[in-house]
């Protein structure tokens, strides 16, 4: 499937563009379970000043998506239309430390090394991003966490452009972070960078406790398949995975995609799965384990995009 090509369009609106577009960008490619259709248009920009003047220059009724890693992500075999905006380079793939035990991070940044910046400034508190498969934007917008940690916990505040163009900062209050989520989310910013919280600790101490994470994640869950992470949210009361278990679903397939063996929330690409296959087996997930104990899953990774 292709989209009409609006590049030509968008150039003329925004002569001084730094950033790069590309028609018809197929998005298969750059997301963990390697599914899913074209960007319409897809944009990199240079850097966050980039990104505000392309903003401020978009006509409104063009829809924007923003995509990091591509790990905690189903881009549907339809594509996605509109704009979609992946941030990269080093326009916002910066680490500083920064006086008072904080870090700073662009939010292109892999969650893994913003950990490892920490642990080599000997900044505790930190540690549990090197658990967490995405980027920064990514965990600003979930409330990204895991073994103990969640992005609440560090965050002091967040940097953005909003669809007009603007440039604004929000503080950690301003985020309304609640469980793998955010109030941020419903917001239309594009988080550009965070500042971060830690605290002062011993080096070694914390490499060993990323060491730790990084045998509990080979030691359970699949992070050599092609997956997206964990598929649903934990409800209250009870652990998804364990709900899928318990339904029967460990090792359900449909198409090429499959419920893991090792960790049944998470779902593989066995290897020619369609988006549609991955989609279609967690709804069967879902149906089956309401019928088994009543719990209604909630997706906790994104699905973006339109049917093939």
């Amino acid at each position: 499937m292709a989209f009409p090509d609006i590049s030509s369009d968008i150039r003329a609106a925004a002569p001084d563009l730094r950033g790069r577009l590309i028609a018809n960008q197929d998005l298969a490619g750059v997301t963990w379970f390697r599914v899913g259709g074209p960007a319409q248009l897809l944009f990199t920009p240079a850097d966050e000043e980039d990104l505000a003047y392309f903003l401020s220059k978009l006509p409104a009724e063009i829809p924007i998506t923003v995509i990091g890693l591509g790990s905690n992500l189903i881009v549907r075999d339809g594509g996605i239309p509109g704009v979609v905006i992946r941030l990269g380079g080093k326009g916002f793939a910066e680490i500083t430390v920064e006086p008072d035990d904080r870090l700073r991070a662009g939010t292109a940044v892999p969650d893994v090394k913003v950990a490892r910046a920490a642990a080599d400034a000997s900044l505790d508190g930190l540690a549990f991003y090197r658990g967490i498969p995405g980027s920064i934007g990514g965990a600003l917008r979930m409330n990204a966490g895991a073994h103990g940690g969640e992005t609440t916990d560090v965050l002091v505040e967040a940097r953005g452009v909003t669809r007009k163009g603007e440039i604004v900062t929000l503080k950690h209050a301003d985020m309304g972070f609640t469980y793998r989520n955010s109030a941020a989310s419903t917001r239309d910013i594009i988080f550009t960078s965070a500042l971060f919280q830690g605290r002062p600790g011993e080096r070694a101490a914390i490499l060993a406790e990323m060491d730790r994470v990084t045998e509990a994640r080979e030691a359970a869950q699949p992070i050599k398949e092609r997956t997206g992470g964990s598929t649903f949210k934990n409800p209250d009361g009870g652990k998804a995975w364990q709900l899928i278990d318990a339904a029967g679903c460990r090792g359900l397939r449909v198409g090429g995609a499959q419920v893991s063996e090792m960790h049944c929330n998470f779902l593989i690409n066995t290897g020619g799965a369609t988006a549609a296959d991955v989609e279609g087996l967690g709804e069967e997930v879902r149906r089956r384990v309401k019928d088994n104990s009543g719990y209604e899953l909630q997706w906790e990774i994104k699905r973006l995009g339109v049917p093939a």
